[in-house]
């Protein structure tokens, strides 16, 4: 470690956690689709390679304790509890010993579910909400079992779904399962559990917050009764394993919520409805004396998903002051994540306000970046964007559940930015069976992560951008000031670049394919702007001269356009000190499936906070000089004074030519989508040339 920078060197300090000390401060935090007992897999729980692949590369790149995805104490599918699966720890046994000898260290998360905050889709909605269907598909998915929580509630997702009670025998059934499973893990070399999760809203969240609890028997009304659940099970598993096994619990050390899916924001001033924070220096305290020896914290709930899962609006170490101030009630080691920086968490580490750095969706995007921390190659880590594109892209709007789509569902903790994290069957790097001349128009993310994969694979490979810059039009979605890992993104593309024997040339505007004389050619040129027949719509600002500062606005501005775009610019024009209004003629804003809830619902529960006027289900008529015209569902007609009128309604792909035998178009050029549509769809394509 010598050529660390000296600012890291707190992180690469050895702590313990119980008896079981941990290399470095360095922890791999859980991701729903890491579980290496398989995740919402159809074929049951089983032990799962693509995640043993996962964490065994992050093992020997550095990371000092590492756990994996929530593990439901019983399958999600066809309700078999986890520990009646030998096999499966018999696996896990020969993966430990492999995990051992990276230095690293593994705890497996358990959960006893998630209640009200299981993320229906809109896909089992229905099946549920009729008696008939639900009997019928009980034997596989019994979702009156998954929704089970502390007392009948409307589910978070679902709306029109009230969630069951659970009973006192299913309660008991848990705890059970919880020491069995967890006395397979010790034989199995792990060398501890975390108990999932007094933390985000979760079922034995739900138990411990009177807001969601309403019970009168031993699991509801007084403190000791709301905590009753996660204290019985800490308990049952120090009996099965020995008090001196670890056990950790993911915990929130606040619950940031207003109301039933109303979020807090950062700084706002609120009546908290969950746990507050003299409710949780107590919590803290009786976790720790009824046997937990770890804090695994943050804040949050799905109600307040943004804490949990930071959206790049929110802060970097957004949880950290809260975190470091529930270590003071406690003598058990606590773990802060959301957003942590690693020289931040560094300095806290150093000062003792935490005892280590969490860090999860880090690990997706780059496997090697602690190891670049040690060799001083910090500006070679490829930087997450926050954006839950690939990893978690659970998704809702009005009147809608989950609008994931059944293949993500069953394919959490994949990465927009690397298509190889947990697919690597599908998405890998082989030489090229004969080395080929290969152009590639349009110097975007798109043809970047194209031209470095081509040259990885051994072709000679020539990028042409008709610009002077590359980073195409994430150059403009990455100016707010919010957006610095998109930023930091750009750069790493084009340092990337400079570390292949890419020919690269900027100012080159490409206008006729074939007399390039290439072999293949791969057209990433993007989309262009989509303009809309209305009076006056000549005199608005495109979405992106708006982002590149190549048009300037006014105070009084009216974004005619509620999607992602639409509202990361309102979003910016109100951080600016301007006075955004919002038209968008859907039901609600940011409708676009796939596109995370914990993004979406900052977005939302901003412009409510701060009054920002949002008409939905209305129109645009007309522009003229100094206001809108609008007509709303009702065909009520209505002006809203502006200075300035920004577009963003969307694209259309601007390809430069067909696709044929030898011409491949990828990314917004084919279809317009999002950064992990462009940059899987590059890979798709360029795998096979």
């Amino acid at each position: 470690m010598d050529k660390m920078d000296k600012k890291y060197e707190a992180l690469f300090t050895p702590w313990k956690i119980g008896n079981v000390e941990i290399k470095n401060r360095i922890v791999m935090c859980p991701m729903g689709g890491t579980s290496l007992f398989g995740w919402f897999e159809l074929t049951g729980c089983h032990f799962d390679k693509e995640a043993a692949k996962l964490f065994l590369e992050r093992a020997k790149n550095n990371v000092g304790l590492i756990i994996p995805g929530i593990a439901p104490v019983r399958d999600t599918f066809w309700g078999k509890w986890l520990w009646q699966n030998p096999k499966m720890f018999k696996e896990l046994k020969d993966f430990m010993d492999e995990i051992h000898k990276t230095g690293a260290k593994l705890f497996i998360q358990l959960t006893a579910g998630m209640g009200r905050s299981w993320a229906i889709t809109d896909l089992i909605a229905p099946l549920h909400k009729n008696k008939v269907t639900r009997a019928l598909i009980k034997p596989l998915l019994d979702t009156s079992h998954e929704l089970a929580s502390p007392s009948p509630q409307p589910s978070r997702w679902a709306h029109d779904i009230i969630c069951p009670e659970i009973t006192v025998e299913q309660i008991h059934e848990i705890i059970e399962a919880f020491a069995k499973t967890a006395k397979l893990c010790k034989e199995a070399g792990v060398d501890g559990v975390e108990v999932h999760a007094v933390h985000e809203g979760y079922l034995l969240d739900q138990f411990a917050m009177e807001f969601f609890n309403k019970r009168t028997d031993e699991y509801g009304g007084s403190f000791e009764n709301r905590y009753r659940f996660a204290t019985e099970i800490v308990k049952a598993i120090k009996d099965a394993c020995g008090k001196d096994y670890p056990v950790s619990v993911r915990y929130s050390v606040e619950s940031k919520l207003k109301g039933f899916c109303q979020g807090a924001m950062p700084g706002e001033d609120y009546v908290e409805v969950g746990r507050d924070m003299e409710e949780s220096e107590k919590a803290a305290k009786y976790l720790q004396d009824a046997g937990y020896d770890m804090l695994n914290a943050d804040n949050g709930t799905y109600d307040s998903w943004y804490w949990a899962h930071p959206p790049v609006y929110m802060p970097e170490n957004c949880n950290l002051e809260d975190v470091a101030h529930i270590k003071n009630f406690v003598d058990i080691p606590v773990v802060c994540a959301g957003r942590m920086d690693a020289e931040v968490g560094a300095q806290a580490v150093a000062e003792g306000k935490i005892d280590g750095v969490g860090v999860a969706r880090q690990f997706l995007v780059d496997p090697e970046w602690i190891t670049k921390i040690i060799d001083d190659r910090v500006e070679d880590i490829k930087p997450c964007i926050c954006c839950h594109s690939g990893c978690f892209n659970f998704s809702s709007s009005k009147g809608h559940a989950n609008t994931q789509d059944l293949f993500d569902t069953m394919g959490l903790a994949r990465c927009a930015l690397n298509p190889e994290t947990m697919q690597s069957k599908k998405y890998y790097v082989e030489p090229a069976k004969k080395a080929k001349n290969i152009a590639v128009i349009g110097g975007g993310i798109g043809g970047m992560e194209s031209a470095i994969l081509l040259s990885k694979r051994g072709h000679k490979v020539t990028l042409y951008e008709k610009s002077d810059r590359l980073g195409g039009v994430f150059v403009a979605a990455a100016a707010p000031e919010f957006k610095e890992k998109d930023k930091a993104l750009i750069s790493w593309y084009i340092r990337e670049l400079a570390k292949h024997p890419i020919d690269v040339k900027l100012n080159t505007e490409v206008k006729d394919v074939k007399a390039l004389g290439a072999d293949e050619v791969v057209i990433a040129t993007g989309a262009v702007a989509k303009r809309i027949p209305v009076k006056g719509a000549d005199t608005a600002v495109e979405a992106v001269d708006y982002l590149l500062g190549n048009k300037t606005v006014g105070d009084r501005v009216v974004v005619i356009g509620g999607g992602l775009t639409g509202c990361e610019i309102a979003y910016d024009l109100y951080l600016k000190g301007k006075k955004p209004v919002i038209v968008e003629m859907q039901d609600d804003l940011i409708t676009t499936p796939g596109i995370c809830l914990a993004n979406t619902s900052y977005l939302r529960d901003f412009f409510k906070t701060n009054n920002v006027p949002v008409h939905l289900e209305t129109a645009l008529v007309s522009i003229g000089d100094g206001a809108v015209t609008l007509k709303d569902k009702d065909g009520n007609v209505f002006d809203v004074e502006k200075d300035d009128v920004i577009l963003s309604v969307g694209y259309n792909p601007a390809p430069l030519a067909e696709k044929s035998k030898h011409v491949h178009v990828i990314g917004d050029a084919d279809k317009v989508g999002n950064l992990r549509s462009v940059i899987w769809g590059a890979w798709s394509v360029c795998m096979k040339l």
